[in-house]
């Protein structure tokens, strides 16, 4: 009877030896975002979030341990909370670090708009964060050329990397070694960043990764067109996670899936993957959840973003004040997204500038804004309050009269058709093109005509049309609004228009 005991026991053991002999097999989850500039939902509070994204991330941890948290580029800068000093100092992307610690994100690629702050301010950010960042073809200038970023970590930098390598195992003991390859957009040059070819870099970052690694991914930040031309030059990336044009998409080119997550965590792509070290296959399967208010939020995180919330309600307060209230209700959505805002005319740029018209008692005759300034990138929908305005136009700025003359106000029109695609693109009121002759309130321009033109205070300046400044002799005269007039702040012009239209709905 004893040795059968001990022969039980003996092949209950090997069976379990069995069950968890290493298959060679092992799944793994990415979570993916990018484009994300709002810390708190968006649009009424109805999507985004990113407490909402932490409950989605908590759960997917409990469903596979093996489970990453990765940000595609952008989340730096725009935001009106950005723009808002705290003891002093501007808080440039210092919100976005603090939330994102907390949520404990794996993995950051750079995007384009992290070069918006400041290089001190972006070191910072750098030194705050707990999460690692990489990109193969951006990189700091020195005195003697350029190398990567860094961080400063107890007195020493310490580089960041082209690229990442995880390690997995699983409840079987199936190891794997995962690689992320990066790069950047070249299209926000800085005194202080350096481009490197993105499809030199990306062939470079994965020949160095490919032999110390399993599989490797892309975590990029580029265009559409640009990520299909990587996966054409590394087909054996099976997924490359993408950021940079705000609105959802997977392609596919080849073997390789391209996705993008729509902006502002509006949606997020949770991608399921199985590989098999033996075959080298790749199963996948991605899945675009959309971030609204049916997933609770996270706790922890939810507090940090009322935290910075309540710091944007008190510092907003000390600019309009009552910055809640409704103003305006979109019937239909007010496009202020990054690519069309700079590329075709909007309703959101009408009514901007139909504002800036408003703020002169409608005594110009058309008013022009750069696309450049309005840094939402998002469409409004539904109840419109005095902070959406403000984050439509977190810089803020001043409405100029100017007088100028007729050739002159061609000039820029024509300059601004041609920077589509760019912050120059100029959003427009009573000026538009038929064939190839402009129109000034249904007149055609004259080049001999003397124009009264609101125009927004930064378009002045020459950075994004480099003839148009006061220095102009085009220029006959600019008129800047006194502290207490409508059009000190291009932000109260627009609430006061859109409170205006709304009083004027009620009374039909």
């Amino acid at each position: 009877m004893k040795f059968i005991k001990i022969g039980v026991f003996l092949l209950s053991l090997l069976l379990l030896a069995s069950c968890t002999k290493d298959d060679q097999k092992i799944d793994f989850t990415f979570l993916q975002l990018n484009d994300v500039y709002e810390i708190a939902p968006i649009q009424g509070g109805d999507f985004g979030g990113l407490a909402r994204v932490e409950t989605v991330h908590q759960d997917l941890l409990k469903e596979n341990k093996n489970t990453l948290l990765m940000m595609a580029g952008d989340f730096l800068n725009p935001s009106l909370i950005g723009t808002l000093k705290v003891e002093g100092e501007r808080v440039r992307g210092k919100q976005m670090i603090s939330v994102m610690n907390a949520m404990n994100f794996d993995l950051v690629a750079f995007g384009n708009h992290e070069f918006d702050v400041p290089q001190k301010d972006l070191q910072k950010r750098l030194n705050e964060s707990n999460f690692p960042w990489i990109s193969a073809n951006v990189k700091e200038k020195t005195a003697t050329g350029s190398d990567f970023f860094h961080k400063e970590i107890g007195g020493k930098k310490v580089p960041l990397s082209p690229s990442f390598i995880k390690e997995f195992t699983d409840a079987d003991g199936t190891k794997i070694k995962i690689g992320f390859i990066s790069v950047c957009i070249p299209s926000n040059p800085k005194e202080y960043v350096v481009y490197e070819d993105m499809y030199a870099q990306a062939r470079a970052a994965y020949d160095d990764l490919k032999d110390r690694v399993d599989i490797v991914f892309g975590l990029t930040h580029v265009k559409i067109a640009q990520d299909k031309r990587i996966a054409k030059l590394l087909p054996e990336v099976p997924l490359i996670m993408g950021g940079h044009e705000h609105t959802s998409r997977s392609v596919s080119v080849g073997n390789t899936v391209i996705t993008k997550a729509d902006a502002n965590a509006k949606t997020v792509y949770i991608h399921r993957v199985s590989f098999d070290k033996k075959t080298k296959k790749v199963t996948l399967i991605s899945e675009l959840k959309e971030i609204n208010s049916s997933i609770k939020t996270d706790e922890k995180v939810g507090t940090i973003v009322a935290q910075w919330q309540q710091v944007l309600k008190t510092k907003i307060k000390e600019i309009v004040s009552n910055p809640t209230g409704i103003i305006y209700t979109a019937k239909t959505p007010l496009d202020g997204r990054d690519t069309p805002i700079r590329s075709v005319q909007t309703n959101l740029g009408k009514i901007i500038t139909q504002s800036m018209s408003f703020a002169f008692d409608d005594r110009v005759d058309c008013a022009l804004v750069n696309g450049g300034s309005i840094r939402i990138d998002d469409a409004l929908e539904g109840a419109i309050t005095a902070v959406d305005i403000f984050r439509v136009l977190p810089y803020g700025g001043a409405i100029l009269k100017v007088k100028i003359k007729g050739s002159l106000l061609k000039r820029i029109l024509d300059y601004g058709v041609l920077a589509g695609g760019t912050g120059a693109y100029l959003q427009r009121f009573n000026a538009k093109k038929v064939g190839v002759e402009w129109y000034i309130k249904n007149k055609i321009l004259a080049s001999n005509t003397t124009y009264n033109i609101a125009f927004s205070e930064y378009l002045l300046k020459g950075f994004d049309i480099p003839f148009l400044s006061e220095k102009n002799n085009d220029v006959l005269s600019v008129y800047h609004p006194k502290p207490w007039e409508l059009g000190a702040d291009i932000r109260k012009a627009v609430v006061a228009y859109l409170t205006l239209e709304t009083k004027k709905s009620a009374h039909k």
